[in-house]
């Protein structure tokens, strides 16, 4: 009995529901949960407002004090019920499940609450501030019922070799690019480009094309550098958002040939010696 309960409850909190076809079947506890985390970084933004928490700051916390228990009573379930999942089944299954990222995401998005509720008579107002805002990591929980996201996850980790190099190739450009800027502009605005720490400042706002405008170079040298600079900050950008690119491309592929070969009838087995149809595969020689 308890563990068709904790199956079922497996079934409720994990599962994807799909049509035959293969494609994604509306899931009702996903859309609320979905839609509860949604409101809940509404509720966070809105409170920010001097004038809503004044007049509405009760039903807000009212809100999140309900919401709250949601999300405790769907964590806890899920720790009850993840030795239905073969990852987690053998003898400590469930501290796996607790390091596991989601699970500290869940984790993450209640534990504030609690710890302002239990030390708010003592805590120091600034801590008790950075908690509330940490509340704003519940959107990171969408991630768990969204399978578009949760397909950009996987997109990233089997593409996590390219990215670390691209990850350390433009920390390097930047690196230059703060130097060069250095050398070229420290004489001429030594208040602007103090240091080659400072002037990562300028590489990051220029490699990344935001351009603020509020420091620049003003020598040819300086100039000419920051405009082959500039012109390399395209490919800063492109690079990462190409890998990515084309691993969800290959991931919607593989996604519509697993859709395709789902709803292709399947050809009868036939016998490779006297080319009859294998009923069964059973006691045919």
């Amino acid at each position: 009995m308890q563990r068709a309960l904790r199956r079922r409850v497996y079934e409720l909190v994990e599962f994807t529901a799909r049509t035959p076809d293969g494609r994604h079947r509306v899931d009702w506890f996903d859309v609320g949960m979905i839609a509860l985390i949604v409101l809940n970084v509404v509720a966070v933004i809105l409170e920010t407002e001097p004038e809503v928490h004044r007049q509405y700051g009760r039903a807000l916390f009212a809100f999140e004090a309900a919401s709250i228990a949601v999300f405790t009573a769907e964590y806890l379930l899920r720790l009850w019920s993840c030795k239905e999942d073969p990852r987690y089944a053998p003898f400590g299954g469930r501290a796996r499940f607790l390091i596991s990222p989601m699970a500290i995401v869940d984790l993450l998005a209640i534990a504030p609450f609690y710890v302002q509720l239990f030390t708010a008579g003592a805590a120091d107002m600034r801590f008790v501030l950075a908690l509330r805002l940490f509340r704003i990591l519940r959107v990171l929980k969408i991630g768990r019922y969204s399978s578009a996201i949760a397909m950009l996850g996987r997109v990233v980790r089997g593409r996590a070799e390219e990215l670390a190099v691209i990850v350390l190739l433009m920390a390097v450009t930047l690196v230059v690019a703060a130097g060069l800027m250095y050398y070229a502009e420290h004489a001429a605005q030594p208040d602007k480009f103090p240091s080659i720490g400072a002037s990562l400042w300028w590489a990051v706002i220029t490699l990344t094309t935001i351009g603020y405008g509020d420091v620049f170079p003003i020598t040819g040298l300086g100039k000419a550098l920051g405009g082959a600079i500039a012109v390399c900050g395209i490919g800063f950008v492109a690079l990462p958002t190409a890998v990515v690119a084309a691993g969800l491309a290959e991931e919607l592929a593989a996604r519509r040939k697993g859709v395709a070969d789902a709803a292709k009838p399947k050809e009868p087995a036939v016998c490779p010696h006297c080319g009859k149809e294998i009923e069964g595969h059973a006691g045919h020689d």
